[in-house]
């Protein structure tokens, strides 16, 4: 009996990929393990695995089209069988195709093509992803309901539309309403780059987290003098020198071991505190950033923690990272001071309810108790927290001892 080729998410992230390029032919046999296709998604271009043996009897989407999660890409079965039924129930869903102007280049993430797999003809992975139907995503949109303030009366506890006919509306974070064309018209030698998965993403997210989550910003100038000589003293001999994010995300760790309340996520009708500091940091690429994630930071080493640090920026700039080590940060740490920036305020990444902004170590003339002037090595930090999760005097507090623990290191140790 034939069978439908599923988009499947590929990233907790993913609501659409995009066919890159089919390694299989119609009317060509497929042993289970065989590439089928090639696919981007919201983070990188990846395998998909068949799961089964057969043959390719109809490409339903093809490349360069883009499908939702759960729409039928292909169809497989044997030689001869009828498929008119299901690729009649396929139409509907059909794929649009990408916009023309995009090139092969969009396929490369971090400089190189991902080479994950993934199994086919399975149902779509529910893994970091709001379980709902297509149209009550579509519903909750149009009238500006959090998903997440739902609970799903459908299969496994999906959210289906009998679930918002009694939801109020009101802003959410998919209640941004889409603009039915281009918002300007390019004028001569304008270039039209179009949107890569990635960063439609990052958009998408960003702008959830900014509408949903009420920001508020704390800063604090610190003095660095002491944590630079303790750096200068452990990297002493050392071929590979342990950097000053690893020195960051350790220190961070053992604050939020001590303030769990900032370690905590906003989950709808309850608030989530976690016992593990899992601290991404934002990392650049091509067409947008990326966040590798450092499990338990609190309890593990600074050497420890470079050590894996470096492997996982390594492989995130090469697109590489599977999605459990850039998935489900509490906290995040984002820094530009090696770009020059001496002050700046970040956008908070769900789950977590705060991040740091991490600007440059400058020198700087700074007046004692005693009024004598000094010339101190100080940076400055801004925590952005959700005010939902963390109350202005618990943000405070927690970015004090951040603080000082970062200009007297040992406090970590306490």
């Amino acid at each position: 009996m034939p069978e439908k080729i599923l988009m499947m998410a590929l990233s907790p992230t993913m609501e659409t990929g995009t066919l890159v390029r089919w390694r299989k032919k119609e009317g060509e046999a497929v042993s289970s393990g065989d590439v089928l296709c090639e696919v981007e998604t919201d983070k990188a271009t990846m395998d998909y695995e068949s799961t089964s043996d057969g043959t390719l009897l109809k490409i339903v989407v093809p490349a360069g089209g883009q499908a939702k999660i759960g729409d039928t890409i292909a169809i497989m079965g044997k030689p001869g069988e009828d498929f008119s039924a299901l690729l009649a129930e396929a139409k509907p869903a059909a794929a649009k195709p990408a916009p023309a102007a995009a090139s092969s280049a969009s396929t490369v993430v971090g400089g190189a093509v991902a080479t994950r797999t993934a199994p086919a003809a399975l149902a779509p992975s529910a893994a970091g992803r709001i379980k709902s139907s297509p149209l009550a995503r579509r519903i909750a949109m149009q009238k500006g309901i959090d998903l997440r303030t739902l609970r799903g009366s459908g299969p496994e506890g999906r959210i289906v539309k009998r679930d918002l006919d009694s939801a109020p509306a009101g802003l959410s974070p998919g209640a941004l309403p889409a603009p039915a064309g281009p918002i300007y018209t390019p004028g001569p030698g304008d270039e039209v780059v179009p949107l890569s998965s990635m960063r439609r993403t990052i958009a998408r997210r960003l702008s959830q987290s900014m509408f949903s989550a009420p920001h508020y910003y704390l800063t604090v100038a610190i003095a660095m003098d002491e944590l630079l000589a303790t750096r200068a003293r452990l990297n002493a001999g050392r071929e590979k020198k342990a950097s000053m994010n690893a020195f960051l995300m350790a220190i961070a760790g053992r604050a939020l071991l001590h303030h769990p309340k900032v370690n905590s996520s906003w989950n709808g009708d309850s608030i989530i505190r976690h016992t593990a500091a899992d601290i991404g940091l934002a990392v650049a690429q091509p067409d947008g950033l990326i966040t590798p994630v450092v499990r338990d930071c609190g309890r593990k080493g600074i050497l420890g923690i470079d050590a894996e640090l470096a492997d996982l920026v390594e492989r995130a700039r090469a697109g590489k990272l599977q999605p459990s080590e850039y998935d489900g940060a509490t906290f995040t740490i984002s820094s530009l001071g090696s770009s020059g920036i001496d002050e700046f305020t970040a956008v908070i990444n769900p789950p977590g309810s705060a991040i740091l902004a991490v600007g440059a170590i400058r020198k700087e003339p700074v007046v004692g108790d005693d009024d004598t002037i000094a010339v101190r090595q100080r940076m400055r930090v801004t925590l952005s927290c959700d005010h939902r999760v963390i109350d202005g005097a618990v943000g405070a507090a927690f970015l004090r001892e951040l603080a000082d623990m970062l200009e007297n290191p040992m406090l970590a140790l306490a």
